[in-house]
């Protein structure tokens, strides 16, 4: 009896370390599957569970980037630019949760989302929803930095979802980029198949609109 005791106590230091081990191992998991500056899903994570969205009903899926985010970081530092991408990512995240959908950071400041929707009156008031959260202004060191966005949308039936989430990512990209075309703002893409020019799978190269800078919150 003594020595099954023995051999159990033995035991438990041994189960500990293999349980910390899978504490650990499933942190790390966890991490690779989120953007560590904004918290939101990483590309691979979206790509995954996005597929799998669009065959549980009508979706429509989102490509968004802001718009000349590049003069942020040259005229405030890189910092300002990290403020600003954490900022976006939890209000996307906000609006994500309010409307049941999936939202990712795809890289820079390129987002995705992939969120329920029924009808196009549906679909306008959740992109109406999308305008409220991002108009709330980024503050950094004592200014408030108003950042404008464009963003491509699509409407995809569960029908339609074997042509696969990288085909509609695709279309919703050429939408935002006429999205970007006048302006900023957000784009509903319908032509059935993509029709502009790209490379490696994606459009050239994208327009914008001016950064709008608020010093002391006051409108400059």
């Amino acid at each position: 009896m003594s020595g099954l005791l023995t051999a159990a106590a033995a035991g438990v230091p041994l189960a500990a370390g293999w349980s910390w081990h899978a504490l650990r191992l499933r942190r790390r998991i966890v991490a690779a599957r989120r953007d560590p500056l904004t918290g939101l899903a990483t590309r691979a994570e979206f790509e995954q569970q996005g597929a799998v969205s669009l065959q549980r009903g009508p979706r429509m899926v989102v490509l968004l980037d802001l718009d000349d985010f590049k003069q942020i970081n040259d005229r405030f530092g890189h910092a300002a630019g990290d403020a600003v991408l954490t900022a976006v990512g939890h209000q996307l995240d906000a609006w994500s949760a309010q409307h049941v959908g999936l939202v990712a950071r795809l890289g820079g400041d390129e987002f995705a989302a992939v969120l329920p929707v029924y009808s196009y009156a549906d679909l306008d008031q959740t992109m109406d929803s999308l305008a409220a959260h991002l108009g709330v202004p980024v503050a950094f060191e004592g200014t408030e930095l108003r950042v404008g966005y464009s963003a491509g949308v699509v409407w995809c039936h569960p029908s339609r979802a074997a042509l696969g989430l990288s085909v509609w990512l695709r279309r919703a990209d050429e939408a935002m980029y006429a999205a970007k075309r006048a302006g900023g703002g957000w784009h509903l893409g319908a032509a059935p198949e993509p029709t502009a020019p790209a490379m490696n799978g994606r459009r050239p190269g994208r327009t914008g609109a001016a950064v709008t800078v608020v010093a002391g919150g006051e409108s400059g």
